[in-house]
């Protein structure tokens, strides 16, 4: 079923104060940023490449599936090499989201996709920490630096990027740790022991996992007893299983689901086929997320509307919705406290306005 979003609920979405949880800062790479990043640092793309911004984009709203995409999202990476080119990409996705509505951001990045092509770890986390800094100063909104593992490559390769990132958790300066990248064929058992290593760097460390996109609910249950992940990134196919449904909302267990970017990779062929309304009803948490929009045709506010035109939620039961993200988010209580706040005050705002 198909519902209105209006100039006056698109309003509303926006304002309403939004986490991002699942956002891969190297997503964001716009084709306009993306080839005058290549021409700053000399970086002659493929001949199969698309060569101009309107044909790039014509090229990302027609992947086949979730491993097209990634040959795309790998070539973009190589236009980055410089401290300043990380800071660039992390601020052009801070101004945008921060238009449309965002406060908190917990974001991801992928190391191994610059140490082996010769960038130093020092050199991405210190441009999009730099960034980070500026958001919350100038936009006041914070943000958490989690760092990925890409499960295609070797484990042995995954804890020695570990192991180079070691200092920066013990110091504070990474606040989680991811696991993305193709599911299959690599399930969450493969990487038990670099999750444990991780865990040892950090008593307040925060873990996650890619699980539940391709692979089935046995990834989502795998990723939270052997890796011991606090939150699932996609877990969508949560939806059928029973048990873990009853095991997520019990423990209040965050999915952070990505509509636009499950319709581009074709998990779903529509945002009304996922089970977001099941989850609701349910009580697992959830939160709505851009993925890689600069892939998917979308930021935060494009699938909230999304969303929206397939559900047709109520004001409060899309306050319901921005609350489950806020308290789902790794930021600190007062924060928290004062999102919440600000939910309550645009419910006030169009209160007669919306239903």
């Amino acid at each position: 079923m198909a519902y209105t979003c209006n100039d006056t609920m698109r309003a509303f979405l926006r304002d309403l104060p939004k986490c991002e949880h699942h956002l891969h800062l190297e997503g964001t790479l716009e084709p306009d940023l993306l080839f005058p990043l290549a021409k700053r640092n000399g970086i002659e793309l493929p001949a199969h490449f698309p060569q101009t911004v309107e044909a790039l984009e014509d090229r990302y709203s027609r992947f086949k599936d979730l491993q097209d995409f990634l040959d795309f999202y790998y070539i973009g990476t190589n236009v980055l090499l410089k401290e300043e080119d990380f800071f660039d990409l992390a601020w052009a996705y801070f101004q945008r989201a921060h238009s449309q509505g965002l406060r908190h951001a917990e974001v991801f990045f992928d190391p191994q996709s610059h140490t082996t092509r010769g960038v130093s770890l020092e050199t991405v986390t210190s441009g999009f920490r730099s960034a980070c800094a500026r958001a919350e100063e100038e936009l006041h909104v914070t943000s958490k630096l989690i760092m990925c593992l890409l499960r295609h490559t070797p484990v042995e390769e995954c804890m020695a990027t570990l192991t180079d990132a070691q200092r920066m958790f013990e110091a504070g300066e990474l606040h989680g740790l991811g696991l993305d990248s193709a599911e299959k064929p690599f399930p969450p058992e493969l990487f038990v022991e670099c999750y444990e290593r991780a865990r040892s760097f950090h008593p307040e460390l925060r873990l996650t996992a890619h699980a539940g996109e391709e692979g089935g609910a046995d990834y989502i249950h795998n990723a939270l007893d052997l890796l011991q992940v606090s939150r699932v990134d996609h877990g969508v196919n949560a939806a059928h299983d029973a048990e873990l449904m009853e095991r997520l909302a019990r423990d209040q267990t965050m999915l952070t689901v990505c509509p636009l970017s499950n319709v581009r990779l074709q998990v779903v062929q529509d945002v009304g086929e996922l089970p977001l309304q099941k989850f609701l009803d349910a009580g697992v948490p959830f939160s709505l997320n851009s993925d890689d929009p600069a892939y998917f045709g979308g930021y935060i506010l494009d699938n909230y509307v999304a969303v929206h035109q397939r559900f047709g939620w109520d004001a409060a039961t899309w306050a319901r919705v921005a609350r489950q993200a806020i308290n789902g988010s790794w930021c600190e209580e007062k924060r928290k406290n004062d999102l919440l706040a600000e939910v309550d005050a645009v419910l006030a705002k169009y209160a007669g306005v919306i239903e």
